[in-house]
């Protein structure tokens, strides 16, 4: 295991997932690492100059310091913005852990660190019998909890910690991201989740209009089974 990699989850969809990834990318890159981002899965394509495009996919490679082929960086990239189950039966494709945890080891192969962003949330459907949790697992990498700050998120965070301990993951850090500039009591919100997630906090995005210094708000010495 490349000893710089993880697994980037999150309580819900467009909670900043991306745009911590992003912010941690830059951090490793900023310390002369060769750092690959890979999102195994994606939902929601569209094409320009004759290929394939997703926004959360383009933003990871514009952070990464290395040039490697979609087929292996995003090996399911879907094209309808819809739970990846759903969006890989239009697609007539079946997403396979196995094929993603083989595209992951290439990777990890050719790199100094490897950022691996999920899709969605941690439990998030891929087919009938398979889900993101699963593939986490399967890679076996610390994993870092990305917490949207909104009415709801004690309790979207604590029960993403507990999923993610009961399948004998560590959880290595969290990250709170202010998605709600307006959320009455913000601060206290993070302050019981710092007291209830027994994780180290990475550090608090206010809410930001670009990835551009993200990650400049974070703190990566603290994360836990990891060594900078």
């Amino acid at each position: 295991m490349t000893r710089l990699s993880c697994f980037i989850t999150g309580t819900d969809t467009e909670i900043g997932k991306t745009t911590v990834s992003c912010a941690i990318i830059r951090a490793l890159v900023k310390k002369g690492l060769q750092v690959a981002a890979m999102k195994p899965v994606a939902a929601g394509a569209f094409e320009s100059d004759g290929a394939l495009h997703n926004e959360d996919v383009d933003a990871l490679t514009k952070a990464s310091n290395m040039s490697l082929p979609l087929s292996l960086t995003t090996p399911y990239l879907l094209k309808t913005p819809i739970a990846p189950h759903l969006s890989a039966e239009l697609d007539q494709v079946v997403i396979d852990n196995h094929h993603i945890v083989s595209c992951y080891r290439a990777i990890r192969d050719q790199a100094d660190a490897v950022i691996v962003e999920g899709v969605g949330g941690f439990c998030v459907p891929f087919t009938d019998c398979t889900d993101s949790a699963e593939l986490a697992v399967q890679l076996a990498l610390p994993v870092i909890l990305v917490v949207g700050m909104k009415l709801g998120c004690i309790n979207h965070a604590l029960l993403t910690a507990e999923a993610v301990r009961s399948r004998g993951l560590k959880l290595a850090g969290w990250v709170a991201n202010t998605i709600d500039p307006r959320m009455p009591f913000c601060d206290e919100n993070i302050h019981t989740l710092e007291a209830r997630l027994n994780a180290p906090k990475l550090g608090t995005l206010p809410y930001l209009e670009s990835f551009a210094d993200a990650d400049t708000f974070l703190d990566l010495h603290r994360l836990t089974d990891w060594s900078l």
